[in-house]
């Protein structure tokens, strides 16, 4: 239960941070250059995933076997490359706020399906 709690407050972390770094960035125009926004999540999404891991081990779960985990690994995906494109590879400041909200709705589906173990949970 521990390893499960310890993953439920990595990803809290990181999208508590996630939305830190797009607000002062893409909102209030402020630098990320110092080391500690470039270290921390770094730091927290390795507990993260190694979090992950440790559930799939400890449970013996599958992710290509269960629907809804390989949901949760398609959408981490989209995720990531979301935020990247929100604080680093966007062209433009819209198309960084586009991906910086399209990237927390994601993440949202993300912890949905965590909740109700359902791969579309929006559907039905």
């Amino acid at each position: 239960m521990w390893l499960k709690h310890a993953h439920m407050l990595f990803a809290l972390l990181s999208i508590v941070g996630f939305s830190l770094r797009g607000v002062l960035k893409l909102f209030l125009n402020k630098s990320l250059d110092h080391k500690l926004w470039k270290i921390l999540p770094h730091v927290n999404d390795t507990l993260l995933l190694s979090a992950a891991i440790g559930l799939l081990v400890v449970y013996q779960w599958n992710p290509f076997e269960i629907p809804w985990l390989l949901a949760k690994l398609v959408a981490l995906v989209l995720y990531i490359g979301l935020g990247m494109m929100a604080l680093k590879f966007g062209k433009t400041l819209t198309q960084q706020r586009v991906c910086f909200f399209a990237a927390i709705i994601v993440f949202g589906y993300i912890v949905m399906t965590a909740l109700t173990k359902q791969a579309m949970w929006f559907v039905g």
